[in-house]
């Protein structure tokens, strides 16, 4: 995919919500149906915190989509991106929207990123051809960061050197290796288990105020209303 094709957009983090979270979610959740509220509360409740993916320089436009589309599919809510010279591009048409539900945090280089990770208590595997463990084998890992890197290079040597280890895919065939979106599902449906951490209330809370800010038109307008500050 072109990197000036229309349908390519740059993927930025999430805006920060301006008002508390209660005072969001007091004010907008009248606005929406019954259905809709209960379909965000179920898929906050069903968010971790515990498991986050890393996309280190990732290239094609089509492969960053998918794996944000998995990265919401099963509830992993943070996506970091190493952006390096390529910016963090999806396809409007692929991604169908999911990056406006997730915490996807850009970073210039390798070692930001890990130090970042490791302040948050994560244990950092990046995706080998040769792993020394299979994802199954990382499901016991308590706060995990899986690591997917470019198309044709791979993770990087700097984010190898961060790394606590590395894991691969087991395949029965004659190819080698898995285009980065399947890997990374396969990758993310295996580590995502019941047994991860939810999200703690306040976290939850923020969730849905940011669910809601991008759920109901003329938020910012209706928040303004609710507290007397036309």
């Amino acid at each position: 995919m072109r990197a000036d094709d229309p349908d390519v957009i740059e993927i930025e983090g999430p805006p920060p919500l301006e008002r508390p979270a209660e005072q969001v979610v007091e004010a907008l959740r009248g606005v929406v149906t019954p259905e809709r509220l209960q379909r965000m509360e179920q898929v906050v409740a069903g968010r971790t915190d515990d498991l986050a993916i890393v996309l280190d320089r990732i290239g094609d436009p089509h492969n960053s989509s998918a794996v944000l589309r998995s990265a919401d599919a099963f509830g992993v809510q943070n996506v970091h991106a190493i952006v390096g010279e390529q910016g963090f591009r999806a396809s409007r048409g692929v991604s169908k929207g999911t990056q406006r539900w997730l915490d996807v945090t850009r970073y210039e280089t390798a070692e930001a990123c890990a130090r970042r990770l490791r302040a948050d208590g994560y244990a950092i595997y990046v995706a080998t051809m040769d792993g020394e463990t299979t994802p199954e084998g990382l499901r016991n890992v308590h706060r995990l960061a899986v690591v997917f890197g470019n198309e044709h290079h791979g993770v990087s040597e700097e984010m190898r050197a961060l790394a606590d280890g590395t894991f691969t895919i087991p395949m029965r065939g004659f190819v080698e290796s898995l285009n980065i979106s399947v890997a990374a599902a396969i990758t993310l449906q295996t580590l995502a288990h019941d047994g991860r951490s939810r999200l703690t209330p306040p976290r939850q809370r923020e969730l849905l105020a940011r669910f809601l800010m991008n759920s109901v038109k003329n938020a910012d307008e209706i928040l303004a209303r609710s507290t007397g500050n036309d």
